[in-house]
């Protein structure tokens, strides 16, 4: 499983494989085709009250993983949406599109890792 995040903004490339956004807001200026989705997956945002408590403050940046995992684990929408991508991920390489400033403090950089298949001892 291929699975990379990018900046909504950024270049279109080929090897970008299925493109998925995963914010629940659509991102300012763009248009859906400059976007270039495959896919807009909401329900694998953070919920709001959890984005508004965050508000991308690198301080926070750990108590807000625990919390979002626990979202991706236990609210029904999400668990549906987080299937979904799983399946499109399974297809080839994807690409988790978010609009956020910062390539280290967004939620696209946690829910990359939480979608890797653990690691087998070895």
């Amino acid at each position: 499983m291929t699975i990379r995040i990018k900046r909504v903004y950024d270049v279109v490339c080929a090897d970008d494989g299925c493109r998925v956004l995963v914010d629940r807001l659509w991102p300012r200026g763009i248009t859906k085709e400059h976007a270039h989705l495959d896919a807009w997956l909401k329900d694998v945002a953070p919920s709001p009250a959890l984005r508004s408590w965050w508000n991308h403050d690198p301080e926070r940046l750990d108590d807000f993983a625990e919390r979002y995992r626990a979202e991706l684990d236990g609210e029904p929408a999400t668990v549906r949406a987080v299937a979904e991508l799983r399946e499109l991920a399974a297809t080839g390489p994807t690409t988790l599109l978010y609009g956020a400033r910062d390539p280290r403090v967004n939620h696209a950089r946690i829910l990359a890792e939480y979608l890797q298949p653990p690691s087998s001892p070895g």
